[in-house]
């Protein structure tokens, strides 16, 4: 539970900032059908202050990143990290259990100035209302309405999307894709996802759909098959990490295999060159670390890619900043100016 002290510095802070829009701010219980074991500052969304009107180096913002093990949560500041808190999540425990480990590592980095929240969770999701349907890690959770939950916990506007539109948009706005316009961020892990960015806005397709590169059919199976974490384990009987362990010690055979991967791989990066003509791909997830072992064969295969000088132009590089599934959902705000 909350400290007292902290208790009431938050409630004093989001009773300042939000006094001239006339909000009631009082201790309750956030929602129905949910369970919660404690009460909890409720303010009316439709009041929120507007963070249209502050460039992004002086919004307060927290990021959360919601995977099957665990959950983080960071405060970011002039787009650095200055708290970062990360604990373990009950994955197959009720609703409730996991709402309140996400509301404990939020409150541990929570402070008053915080104008929004950010959460990415490896699901579908209605952007829009901020449910998510169906969470791949979390098999308890079908249709929770997680952005009513935290901005009633909370009484900041919150932005919720998958994992995949977040490490696009966190490497558009914080990472090595600053500067570019037409983006694609990559996750290739135990699955494979795409956010795609065009002209410097996420992409979600008219159904929120755009990016389930994994889910493309592709020779007897899917993208996802054979360009995954999963590859791997079904083929080789060995996760990415241990593989590339191998790779480093000097295994050839270890190697081998991943220059394997290399040659579906290219023809998923082929795919979305079609689709979306990016300027930049940038890769993430576990596999993606594993990235110069199959990178050459990748680019072998490029070269049957039918737009040669549009390929010339093209970046194609591995994520580099640390903690960037934590940035990236603070980079929802962003998008939601």
């Amino acid at each position: 539970m909350l400290a007292t002290g902290k208790a009431t510095a938050i409630a004093v802070g989001i009773r300042e900032r939000l006094a001239p829009f006339a909000i009631e701010i009082k201790w309750g219980f956030p929602t129905k059908g949910v369970c919660i074991r404690r009460p909890c500052l409720i303010a009316s969304p439709r009041y929120f202050v507007k963070i249209k009107s502050l460039p992004a180096n002086q919004l307060n913002l927290i990021g959360v990143d919601v995977g099957g093990s665990n959950v983080r949560a960071g405060l970011i500041k002039n787009s650095k990290i200055v708290a970062l808190q990360s604990r373990p999540i009950s994955a197959k425990k009720r609703q409730g259990v996991i709402l309140n480990e996400i509301f404990e590592t939020i409150e541990a980095v929570f402070q008053p100035g915080v104008h929004a929240i950010g959460i990415g969770v490896p699901s579908v999701v209605d952007m829009e209302k901020g449910i998510v349907y169906i969470a791949h890690n979390l098999p308890t959770w079908r249709s929770v309405p997680v952005k009513r939950i935290l901005e009633r916990r909370f009484g900041v506007p919150t932005f919720v999307n998958n994992d995949a539109n977040c490490f696009a948009l966190g490497e558009l706005h914080f990472g090595i894709g600053r500067g570019y316009r037409n983006l694609i961020g990559l996750i290739v892990g135990t699955g494979l996802g795409a956010g795609v960015v065009i002209d410097g806005k996420l992409y979600f397709g008219n159904n929120g759909g755009a990016g389930e590169i994994g889910a493309m059919p592709y020779k007897k199976k899917t993208f996802e098959y054979y360009c995954s974490g999963r590859f791997f384990e079904r083929e080789f009987g060995v996760d990415a990490a241990t593989l590339q362990q191998r790779a480093d010690s000097g295994d050839v055979k270890a190697q081998k295999m991943f220059a394997e991967f290399g040659d579906d791989f290219g023809e998923v990066i082929m795919t979305l060159l079609y689709a979306y003509d990016p300027e930049i791909v940038v890769l993430g997830g576990s596999v993606s670390k594993a990235f110069p072992y199959f990178e050459k064969r990748m680019r072998e295969k490029l070269r049957r890619f039918d737009f040669q000088k549009s390929l010339e132009k093209l970046a194609i590089v591995q994520t580099k900043r640390p903690n960037i599934a934590v940035l990236a959902a603070a980079a929802l705000c962003l998008d939601g100016k």
